[in-house]
């Protein structure tokens, strides 16, 4: 299996090193209209799509990301969710495509997290909440138990949203 990036930013090139330590991937490219070293430029991303091809728009701005994920997913084509080897994710709780799970990040049971999300380094999201499409919990932020966290929301690092603040 071979992953496409789409952008070769600081995010992209987390991304290539945490799908780099999942062991899935064979080979992973770069897209990016700016980078000398990328492939090709992000609009050319249909000419590489395969069953062999998963690709991943990673893209720091949150509505951005989220677009790119419905396209590719409208398109067919393969999106992952990418889960680093440290990151805990518990059994009961549902990932869909386009999710990012950094090292040290926790998921705990009956969560819901939903298309082109980020769960950064250390994050932690407790038992019952719901991430809506985009968002993007930083290093360190936490999400206490039963929330519902607003579609493209970003949760900044060390920021505590309390039990129930956002309720479904």
């Amino acid at each position: 299996m071979r992953l496409i990036i789409l952008g070769m930013g600081g995010y992209g090139r987390t991304i290539a090193d945490v799908a780099e330590q999942t062991g899935m991937y064979e080979e992973i490219i770069f897209l990016d209209d700016q980078a000398d070293q990328a492939m090709d430029t992000c609009a050319s991303y249909w000419k590489y799509a395969d069953r062999d091809v998963q690709m991943y728009p990673a893209f720091g701005n949150n509505k951005l990301r989220t677009e790119w994920v419905e396209k590719l997913k409208k398109e067919g084509i393969s999106v992952p969710m990418i889960v680093h080897p440290f990151a805990y994710v518990s059994p009961k709780a549902k990932l869909s495509e386009g999710c990012v799970v950094l090292p040290y990040a926790i998921i705990n049971t009956e969560c819901h997290i939903a298309e082109a999300c980020i769960v950064n380094c250390g994050a932690i999201i407790d038992h019952g909440c719901i991430l809506e499409k985009g968002v993007h919990v930083a290093p360190g932020g936490i999400v206490k138990a039963e929330n519902r966290i607003p579609a493209y929301m970003k949760v900044d690092s060390g920021e505590v949203i309390q039990n129930r603040s956002y309720q479904p």
